[in-house]
């Protein structure tokens, strides 16, 4: 086998072009680009078998005869560069999509993709090559949330396929960058195609959607994706479609390649591919050799997972053929090369981003705009917000949500240098008040309120004589030889960014041993648990009491036991530092709590006005959980209510007659009938990030203007809408729910008002022909601020398999007070197609409505000047 330096082709290759670029006679400012693909054939060529499989597999390992550094293929930047370490943190993706606003998601992007080209170059400088570390992304999500059940749609840009187009075409052209050359990263559309829980069942569920479900919902956003953002990556789901599984559906590969022109590589979800053969999953195969045959002739090129390694038995049994193999390996190669792992150093622009970037000021402040901008105002009665600041002697900030880092930064997330939650957002707000904090109640019931494990209940030994555990510190994963330190820890509560708490260690990997007594004065129920990144176990009286282990995301784990006060319990708790940048390593418990409602009315009463912080948490809805809680399973809701025990105390609180603010903190569409009803003022804030505190005070207080819009519908009662496993279409969303919503799509509310008038669109349009909206939009209030003008088209003759109102058009625009604009909105002839019988897309001729907004047509906002409309003939 002939060695290729390839390093040297990259340079001489390169040489050439730039050589061309600048002739005399080239055009001014023409660019020449590279043909990675004569490359990626020749490295390809030149690899044996089992080489060739090695770099199938998300952790693909070096091959040093060929000059080919590791590389793994897994990395995460939902809302910030995920999992590795400091980043700056934005909204979760549902509280993006509540922006409305396409150049803000180009911001963030730009400012993500540039953090995660300085941590993977500082990363690589030290040799660093593992998961999170890479230039590949598996971001954005843009399934549906159709149903507000599913725990991961908070990842989403919600309901809405052209609000999650749009928002993720700009999204992905943020991340993969300008260059004609090379990627700044690689983005990964996911997960195609139809998938949106149940959790539970997302291993072996099959979705057989309508042609005009798939068209009309399922697809059209991953198509704008392809054809206009060129994202260079797409990750196939766990489900099956039309029976068969995704990651092997030739079908789903043809619509990609063939139909719409994508170019890029095809990845697996997660152990996707095992799913094929594991009991109780899809088992459409015997074993992994024939399952990784059926995957890449599938055209899955990439397998995140185990199985590919058996498509060396699977080519010498003639399951699949070598140059098969071939087709999926230069696809993989082109994209290393594209992003520029090859190539001279000072040929790839991005690789001279400074990593003091990381978490800037300057991203900092882009955080907190983002999160001002996700702020959803959903009832202002008597125009209590916004507070007067200057009046405010006392405040009660009430919930378990006021003062929780989760709540900030959701899921698939990074670590912030300064995050500010509700509590220090108002602290910092109010200087000269008083602001005082209860927890009020349990997020919900079985849901343990933690905290570090406290010195008053921690002993080095049974003499309790001196407080505090054992710690022991190795400078191995494995627990093994003599503790490089030792020394006594008074709590357990640790977060370590890039060193570990002694200089004299590996920084990234290391184990941490702490042991003593565990000792409490009140008999009781208490949970239990830690928090750790890597690995952690916890022991009482030598039982192992919990086991974790996921090098993915730190995670709380807990149970709840019996202690019995005056009793000696042994305790052993260990944790592993593995490969990754951010450590966490936390001993945390809930002692038996018997005052936090009494606490919380004790400081209600005594305040000129209550906060309250309530909502759901990332450890209730999610990927795949293990949740213990009444309401919740495996990840997902079994209902969209709060639960009971923030409903007791709002109620309580609102009894007292107190000014009150609710501030909801959720990733997903809450049915607060009773709240809606009952409390003055209320905010959406979602997950919002490092800033969202800061953002928070800025809306109750005035320094912000809300203009956030809810990206998915607020249903009454899940019982409004048809069961969650059904994936038809019809009932759910504002584009088919024909119900009276809490809280339709698109809506929020503002400290001003926008009137609409003149509303200017051609009466009769030819079937083929795009169109122009006009409308004159004025602030008329006293407040500056921005209006989210929307476009509907209203289908007045659809049938019930095609949405009756879709969202055709947006902008997000700023007005100073008085201040009146023409906006002009541009409508893709493609806004008005329906799907037939045949599954074809057709424009209908007949009379259509045209409304333009801040929120959803009604006669009564017409009445008033907030909506106007007008009729369109198509013929």
């Amino acid at each position: 086998m002939i060695k290729i330096n390839f390093n040297k082709i990259a340079l001489f290759a390169v040489s050439i072009l730039f050589f061309f670029a600048c002739a005399k006679n080239a055009p001014e400012k023409k660019v020449e680009t590279i043909n990675f693909e004569i490359k990626a054939k020749e490295l390809v060529a030149a690899m044996t078998l089992e080489e060739k499989v090695s770099q199938m597999s998300h952790a693909s390992p070096a091959i040093d005869r060929l000059d080919i550094p590791e590389y793994n293929w897994w990395n995460e930047c939902l809302h910030g560069v995920g999992r590795a370490g400091r980043a700056t943190v934005f909204p979760q993706a549902i509280g993006l999509s509540a922006t409305f606003d396409r150049d803000q998601i180009s911001k963030i992007s730009t400012i993500i993709s540039d953090e995660a080209r300085a941590k993977h170059h500082e990363f690589a400088s030290r040799g660093k090559r593992g998961i999170y570390q890479g230039l590949t992304y598996w971001t954005p999500n843009i399934n549906i949330f159709r149903d507000p059940r599913w725990g991961r749609g908070m990842e989403t840009y919600g309901e809405d396929p052209y609000l999650a187009g749009e928002l993720a075409v700009r999204f992905i052209k943020g991340l993969q960058g300008d260059d004609p050359n090379y990627l700044k990263l690689v983005a990964t559309a996911k997960h195609f195609a139809v998938h949106s829980g149940p959790e539970v069942d997302r291993h072996r569920f099959n979705a057989t959607p309508s042609p005009q479900d798939f068209l009309n919902t399922y697809s059209p956003h991953f198509e704008k994706v392809v054809k206009e953002a060129k994202v260079y990556s797409i990750m196939c789901a766990y489900n099956s479609f039309n029976g068969k599984p995704c990651c092997g559906n030739k079908d789903l590969s043809n619509l990609l390649r063939e139909d719409w022109g994508f170019d890029g590589y095809i990845v697996s979800d997660c152990w996707a591919v095992r799913d094929f053969y594991d009991e109780g999953a899809h088992e459409i195969s015997a074993n992994a050799k024939e399952a990784s045959a059926v995957a890449v002739k599938a055209g899955t090129d990439l397998n995140c997972g185990n199985s590919y390694p058996a498509l060396v038995e699977a080519v010498k049994e003639g399951l699949i053929t070598e140059q098969e193999l071939d087709v999926s390996l230069v696809k993989l190669f082109v994209a290393r090369l594209k992003l520029g792992l090859f190539a001279p150093k000072g040929d790839v622009k991005y690789e001279n981003i400074s990593y003091d970037v990381v978490d800037s000021e300057k991203h900092r402040l882009a955080s907190l705009e983002t999160a001002r901008k996700s702020m959803v105002l959903l009832k202002n009665e008597g125009n209590l917000l916004p507070l007067d600041k200057n009046k405010i002697k006392k405040i009660a900030v009430i919930g378990s949500n006021s003062d929780d880092l989760e709540v900030l930064l959701g899921n698939y997330n990074g670590y912030p240098t300064d995050p500010i939650t509700p509590l220090e957002g108002l602290k910092r707000k109010l200087p000269n008040a008083e602001v005082s904090f209860a927890v009020g109640s349990k997020l919900a019931e079985g849901l343990p309120v933690f905290e570090a494990m406290p010195e008053s209940v921690l002993f080095t030994d049974n003499s309790l004589k001196m407080k505090g555990l054992k710690g022991e510190y190795f400078d191995n994963i494995s627990f093994e030889g003599t503790p490089k330190h030792t020394r006594i820890d008074k709590t357990v509560d640790f977060t370590w960014r890039t060193t570990p708490p002694f200089n004299d260690m590996s920084y990234d990997k290391y184990s941490v041993r702490w042991t003593g007594t565990l000792a409490v004065d009140k008999t009781g129920n208490y949970a239990l648990g830690g928090e750790a990144f890597s690995s952690m176990k916890l022991y009482l009286d030598g039982k192992p009491m919990i086991t974790f282990h996921n090098q993915h995301h730190p995670k709380k784990v807990y149970e709840y036991i019996q202690l019995k006060a005056g009793k000696k319990y042994q305790i052993k708790f260990e944790c592993v530092q593995n490969n990754t940048e951010h450590s966490i390593m936390r001993l945390l418990w809930e002692s038996p709590k018997e005052n936090l409602e009494k606490e919380a009315i004790t400081l209600a009463k005594d305040a000129d006005v209550v906060v309250l912080c309530m909502g759901i948490s990332p450890l209730l809805e999610g990927e795949e959980m293990k949740v213990k809680v009444e309401g919740f399973g495996g990840g997902d809701r079994v209902h969209t209510k709060l639960p009971e025990t923030q409903t007791d105390l709002i109620k309580k609180i609102i009894k007292l007659g107190k000014p009150t603010i609710l501030v909801l903190l959720n990733g997903s569409a809450l049915s607060i009938n009773w709240e809606n009803d009952n409390v003055p003022a209320i905010i959406e804030a979602w997950y919002p990030g490092q800033a969202g505190g800061t953002a928070i005070a800025d809306v109750i207080f005035g320094d912000y203007n809300p203009a956030g819009r809810l990206p998915v519908t607020f249903y009454k009662d899940i019982n409004d809408i048809p069961a969650f496993s059904d994936y038809k279409m019809q009932g759910k969303t504002y584009r088919y729910f024909k119900g009276k919503p809490l809280y339709e799509f698109g809506y929020g509310l503002s400290f001003t008002t926008f009137k609409y008038t003149n509303l200017q669109i051609a009466k009769t349009i030819n079937i083929n022909e795009d169109f122009t909206v006009n409308v004159t939009v004025e602030n008329v209030g006293d407040f500056d601020g921005e209006e989210v003008a929307q476009v509907y088209i209203h289908n007045l003759n659809t049938d019930q398999y095609n949405p009756h109102k879709t969202l055709a058009e947006f902008q997000r625009v700023a007005f100073k007070s008085k201040e009146k604009k023409v906006l002009t909105f541009k409508i893709d002839k493609d806004q008005l197609t329906s799907v037939n019988k045949e599954g074809e897309k057709v424009i209908v001729p007949g009379i259509y409505k045209i409304s333009v907004g801040g929120a959803q047509y009604s006669l009564e906002r017409e009445q008033k000047g907030f909506v106007i409309s007008k009729n369109l003939t198509i013929q």
